[in-house]
C-alpha cells in the first residue's frame, strides 16, 4: 500500500494499493519503490499472492525469453515445484510448450496440476526424460540448481538453449546464468495480477511468515524443497 508519493508522481495517492519491486532488496515494513515499476493490485488477488508474484514472473519470463520458448516445443523445468518453477511452469504452457518439470516425491501432484509432466528428479533422469520425449527437448531451464546441469547437457547433445538461475558452476559449463537487471514491466506485471486474480497463473504460497521471523524463513528457503513461495508478512 502506498504510503507516501513523491512530488512527480500523479498516477498514485497515499492508500492506493500496489505490488512491484523495491529499489533496494531488503525485509522491512517500509520500501522505497520508483513509481513506474508498480501496478495496481486488483481487489481479487490478496497481499500474500501478490506480494509472491513480481520476482518470479519477472524472471520467469526472462528466461523464457532468453531460450526462446516457442508453441509445439518441449521445455524440461528442473524445480518446477519452486516458487519460480510454479510460474514458470505456467508461463511456458500459456505459451503452447510442453513441459516436463522435475521436483521430488511428494510434489508430482502438484507439477501436474500446473500444466506440465512431472517427473521425479534424481537417479536415471537422463534415461527417464528421454523415454517421455523420444525426439528430444528443445530447451532446459534449471531453478534448482541442484547438480542437474551434466544430465541437461547430454540431453541436448551441447550446450545451446540451458539456462541455470540457482547453478553457479554455469559459466565452468558454457551455460548461460541469468543475470543482470531485470526488466520490471509495470504494465505486464498488471496483466499476471488480474490474470492471478482470476486464477491462472496459480502463486502458491509455500509458508508464511511474521516479519520478526525473517531468519526462519531464509533458513527455510535456503534449505529448499519448498512448494511455492515463502512470504513475509508484518501487522
Amino acid at each position: 500500500m502506498v504510503d507516501a508519493v513523491g512530488e512527480d508522481v500523479d498516477h498514485l495517492k497515499v492508500g492506493d494499493e500496489v505490488l512491484g519491486w523495491s529499489d533496494t532488496g531488503s525485509y522491512a515494513q517500509y520500501a522505497l519503490a520508483s513509481a513506474a515499476v508498480l501496478a495496481p493490485k486488483p481487489a481479487g488477488l490478496d497481499w500474500t499472492r501478490a506480494a509472491a508474484l513480481p520476482v518470479a514472473s519477472d524472471g520467469a519470463e526472462r528466461v523464457l525469453d532468453l531460450l526462446g520458448v516457442a508453441p509445439g516445443e518441449t521445455l524440461l523445468i528442473h524445480g518446477a515445484s519452486g516458487a519460480l518453477g510454479t510460474i514458470a511452469v505456467q508461463l511456458a504452457v500459456a505459451r503452447g510448450a510442453r513441459v516436463i518439470g522435475t521436483a521430488g516425491p511428494a510434489n508430482q501432484e502438484y507439477v501436474t496440476s500446473l500444466g506440465a509432466t512431472a517427473l521425479v528428479y534424481g537417479d536415471n533422469l537422463v534415461q527417464r526424460v528421454r523415454e517421455l520425449a523420444p525426439d528430444g527437448v528443445d530447451a532446459v531451464f534449471d531453478t534448482a540448481g541442484k547438480g542437474a546441469l551434466e544430465g541437461s547437457i547430454t540431453l541436448r547433445g551441447g550446450t545451446d538453449r540451458i539456462v541455470t538461475t540457482a547453478d553457479f558452476r554455469a559459466r565452468e559449463l558454457g551455460i548461460v546464468f541469468a543475470e543482470g537487471p531485470q526488466r520490471r514491466s509495470a504494465a505486464r506485471l498488471a496483466e499476471l495480477a488480474q490474470q492471478a486474480a482470476d486464477g491462472t497463473p496459480v502463486t502458491t504460497i509455500g509458508a508464511v511468515h511474521p516479519l520478526a521471523e525473517a531468519a526462519k524463513a531464509q533458513q527455510a528457503s535456503d534449505g529448499g524443497h519448498n512448494r511455492g513461495k515463502i512470504v513475509l508478512t508484518v501487522d
